[in-house]
């Protein structure tokens, strides 16, 4: 905004308004007199600049963007700690909440039992960021509260709740300008996707209404002949039980209020695109609508929901290439780099779940991730689950490499 305010333009400007008459050359009284003023001006200028460009926040550094996203109530997502599963041998070990164990340059502490009868607990890393989610194995004891001569295995076996890094700015600067384009109201799909994808471990969320899948509210409104053969009932015919709850669910169907508009299917992807665990699935039900209090209000969810939590499913899709190959290279030395490829297309897809209705793996995609493989001079047919064309998979489900063959 300010380029054209140097030191030598502003040197200019001043020189200009003295009178030739004086002597204004470089090394003159005038000219060193004025020469400091114009450097912090021309400073003065630069912090300007820099002024204008935080004040926006499609220029803000990552400081300044976040005292900027705060007056809409918008905050970074931090860094958060991955919380996996360690299994122990014989199950019996005495393990207790606490313990410390390591795994190459990374320590873990036991936060919860799992189940005790089968030794499965919960450990958290205590190095927090993604660097929690890209190893398993065998651990080494640290820190134990009891005896542990008696153990024979404790193993790193599955990451339960990812571990995420600090927002990247540029993600950041996006969710903020989200929040404008997606008016979120209590309750609403935006309102549920920003909640959802904030809780720890969450990578993405799919909202879905569940009446879209079939169950029709009209369809429960009981015709005439059901209504006759519920008259013909009794407590004698059907039992007490049975009788108090076919009437009850008959009236209210009859008076239009068995419904299903405030019933939810909440789709979740971890955060590092893939299938979610068992154990992130019940966090987020729990967060979001607790089972035990399923529809009051006791979660993220309003009064009146209620919300079911699922996660998306991984469809394996096999690929089966043909391809054209340089001297001294087959399909057996490059099929290392053909599955990395496909594994890195297949996380790009996989990464836009939440914003397509249904996930399409194409051929031709595929075709141009090969053909940047050295050793690949050309792709004459590639087929998916063994046919030619593209693969479609349902709205809750994401791509997986499944058999790679050539």
């Amino acid at each position: 905004m300010f380029e054209n305010k140097d030191f030598d333009s502003i040197m200019e400007e001043m020189l200009a308004s003295v009178s030739d008459k004086l002597d204004k050359r470089e090394g003159s009284i005038i000219y060193d007199a004025i020469a400091p003023i114009a450097m912090e001006l021309a400073q003065t200028y630069i912090d300007m600049d820099m002024i204008v460009n935080e004040v926006y926040a499609d220029t803000a550094s990552y400081y300044y963007l976040i005292k900027r996203a705060a007056e809409n109530g918008v905050y970074p997502k931090e860094e958060t700690n991955a919380v996996c599963k360690m299994v122990v041998s014989p199950s019996d070990t005495a393990i207790a909440i606490g313990d410390r164990f390591n795994l190459g340059d990374l320590n873990y502490e036991v936060t919860s039992v799992m189940d005790a009868a089968t030794g499965e607990y919960q450990v958290t890393c205590e190095t927090a960021g993604i660097v929690g989610n890209q190893q398993l194995g065998s651990l080494l004891t640290i820190e134990t509260k009891n005896d542990l001569n008696d153990m024979e295995t404790a193993e790193l076996t599955e990451v339960l709740i990812p571990g995420e890094d600090e927002e990247d700015v540029e993600d950041f600067r996006e969710r903020y300008y989200e929040g404008f384009s997606n008016i979120s109201f209590c309750g609403n799909n935006p309102d549920y996707k920003e909640r959802v994808s904030a809780i720890d471990g969450v990578g993405a969320c799919k909202v879905i209404r569940m009446w879209e899948k079939g169950y029709d509210p009209v369809k429960f409104i009981p015709v005439a002949a059901v209504t006759e053969w519920i008259g013909k009932q009794s407590v004698e015919t059907v039992g007490a039980e049975v009788f108090a709850w076919l009437k009850a669910v008959h009236d209210v169907a009859k008076d239009k209020l068995l419904t299903v508009g405030g019933t939810v299917r909440v789709y979740i992807i971890s955060s590092e695109y893939k299938a979610p665990s068992a154990t992130l699935v019940q966090k987020v039900q729990n967060d979001v609508d607790p089972d035990d209090k399923t529809g009051e209000g006791y979660g993220l969810a309003p009064i009146g929901h209620v919300v079911k939590v699922m996660g998306v499913k991984e469809i394996p899709v096999s690929v089966t290439v043909t391809a054209v190959y340089k001297n001294g290279y087959t399909f057996e030395s490059l099929k290392s780099d053909m599955q990395s490829a496909i594994d890195g297309y297949f996380t790009e897809l996989s990464a836009d779940w939440s914003n397509e209705d249904n996930l399409v793996v194409r051929k031709s995609q595929i075709e141009s991730r090969l053909l940047l493989i050295d050793g690949i001079l050309d792709i004459t047919d590639v087929k998916l689950n063994g046919a030619s064309e593209n693969v479609t998979l349902d709205e809750d489900a994401i791509p997986v490499r499944g058999d790679v063959s050539g």
